[in-house]
């Protein structure tokens, strides 16, 4: 089969403006980045966002190359176009780090691709390098605040504002920087987080207007006085120049499915460090413009998902009509105990096993309200009988089941699956979310609910770090903020090598971060890492322009 890249150099992109007038986006709304892409002013009509179906796509733990929601959201919204309903995309941005990384693109695969597939995964219309920029100019700020104030009552004792790079350097994560005298600053012990784990990324995602941009901004922690006062970015009073940064990339983007359908790419924080939706502004647009508006969640359902369902759907004011849950039979093996080299051959036992993992998934999607649809994101190497097995373990346990093919073939190859989500949402939509946990609730209970309920574990432990800071937030009020779990993707544990199902495991968080202005609470898990390293031999080697076109993204 042909490459990503050389199935999405194939395809016949429509001008943006063409897209826009099928969704009924007036041309004056534009501002458009060349032919193919264009930010847009959306005014909500609140009256069309509350009749759309919202959507979450949403998978099993995934194994290191992913379970393909993108790819499935994608297939799916252009399955919904093919059977007469009108349906929009809202993805998050690619980040530079795992395309050049691991990944190598995320712009979907296949026939199911969202286009111009090189401009998204790398600069884009620049949103990743704007909030990039608002994080490093704010630390040059607070530097430079504690700089002209040293020795005077005025002075911050403590930094907790870190930079950001939108590239994975493990070198970065700890470093000293204003060394070389003291013309070059204040020394001090810092480092760098990816930029999908800025704090301003997620109030980027979260915030519903200007207005409530500049607001989250201003209510940003910087750091502590020497009589332990916490220190804002009001208190530094810079925060209409931030959102000065901002105010273009704060406009969702515009662009287009393989097959000419719409879709909004907006924002980009990471489910494992980060809460892992795209922006409330690309949500709204989807659901004002589509009858569907398909959305997706980081990694698995107990990452990404739980964070939507109990954080962003806080915001956001709308629940999802219905869950799409993604699996593949490699990591139905994975967790069934197989050697992860061994994944892509038959093995129906494995498979059996690491239903489990499924099960549990879909319980816990079950339990906040939502109906659950399982998706068997298809490959060449699956074989019939596990297929049929998998269907009759759904059915079994009252789960829908269907088989998504877009990655081969497109819309056409995702109508089944578009079809039987439009019978669920008609026939048995969504309760109102049984959230995990309540707003009243304190930080240590919220985090043992999510333990115990949605990974299954015994209890919680704090480490050092997070005992002190958990005094310092309960101090600030931010007790009765939602929690932000960062932690391995790759297990219901906070330890990356237990695969499977686990219970009676204590998850131990080693440190609690006040994201102040985005209104969370992030709870660090084990030895998750806020800014990752490279693989040995990262994507990047595979990456280069032949005769004028980019090569080696997938």
């Amino acid at each position: 089969m042909k490459s990503d890249i050389e199935i999405a150099h194939e395809a016949s992109l429509q001008r943006i403006e063409k897209i826009a007038a099928a969704y009924g986006i007036q041309e004056e709304q534009l501002e458009t980045y060349g032919k193919y892409k264009a930010k847009v002013n959306v005014q909500f009509d609140e009256q069309k966002i509350a009749q759309s179906k919202l959507i979450l796509v949403t998978a099993t733990t995934p194994n290191k190359s992913g379970s393909g929601k993108t790819t499935t959201s994608i297939a799916l919204a252009q399955g919904l176009n093919k059977i007469g309903k009108k349906a929009v995309l809202a993805l998050r941005e690619p980040s530079l780090g795992p395309c050049f990384g691991m990944k190598g693109g995320a712009a979907g695969g296949g026939y199911s691709q969202v286009l111009p597939m090189e401009d998204i995964n790398l600069h884009f219309t620049g949103d990743f390098h704007a909030i990039t920029s608002a994080n490093n100019t704010l630390a040059a700020l607070v530097d430079n605040y504690n700089y002209f104030n040293k020795g005077s009552v005025k002075a911050l004792k403590q930094i907790v504002w870190r930079r950001v790079l939108d590239v994975n350097d493990r070198s970065l994560r700890y470093i000293l920087s204003g060394l070389n005298g003291a013309t070059n600053g204040i020394p001090a012990e810092t480092g760098f987080d990816i930029t999908p784990a800025s704090e301003i990324m997620a109030i980027f995602c979260l915030s519903v207007s200007l207005e409530d941009l500049r607001n989250r901004i201003d209510n940003i922690l910087l750091g502590y006085t020497y009589e332990n006062q916490p220190f804002f970015v009001k208190d530094l009073g810079v925060g209409g120049s931030l959102v000065a940064l901002l105010k273009d990339a704060f406009m969702p983007n515009l662009v287009q499915t393989i097959e000419g359908g719409a879709a909004f790419i907006h924002g980009g924080p990471f489910a494992n460090i980060a809460h892992g939706c795209n922006s409330i502004m690309a949500t709204k647009a989807a659901m004002q413009y589509g009858e569907y508006a398909i959305t997706e969640a980081g990694f698995g359902a107990d990452l990404g998902g739980e964070k939507f369902l109990n954080i962003k759907c806080r915001q956001l004011g709308y629940r999802p009509a219905a869950s799409v849950l993604v699996t593949t039979t490699q990591s139905l093996k994975l967790h069934g105990k197989v050697d992860e080299k061994l994944i892509k051959q038959p093995n129906l036992e494995g498979l059996k096993l690491g239903l489990k993992n499924l099960e549990r998934h879909v319980e816990n999607l079950q339990g906040f309200g939502q109906p659950v649809l399982v998706a068997l994101n298809k490959f060449g190497f699956d074989t019939e009988e596990e297929i049929a097995y998998l269907e009759s373990w759904c059915k079994e346990k009252g789960t829908h089941f269907c088989i998504n093919e877009g990655f081969a073939r497109g819309g056409e190859g995702a109508m089944e699956l578009a079809s039987k989500l439009v019978e669920i949402c008609e026939n048995t939509p969504s309760t109102p979310i049984n959230h995990t946990y309540e707003m009243e609730d304190t930080i240590e209970v919220k985090l043992e609910k999510i333990v115990k309920t949605i990974y299954r574990g015994a209890g919680i432990a704090f480490g050092k770090n997070a005992k002190t800071a958990l005094k310092k937030i309960k101090e600030m009020g931010g007790d009765k903020m939602p929690v932000c779990i960062a932690k391995t993707q790759f297990s219901f544990t906070d330890n990356a090598a237990k695969t499977g199902v686990e219970s009676g495991f204590t998850i131990t968080f080693e440190n609690l971060v006040l994201n102040h202005g985005a209104g969370f609470v992030v709870a660090v898990a084990g030895e998750i890492m806020r800014m990752p390293g490279l693989p040995k031999e990262p994507a990047a080697m595979q990456i280069d322009v032949v005769d004028g076109e980019i090569t080696g993204l997938s």
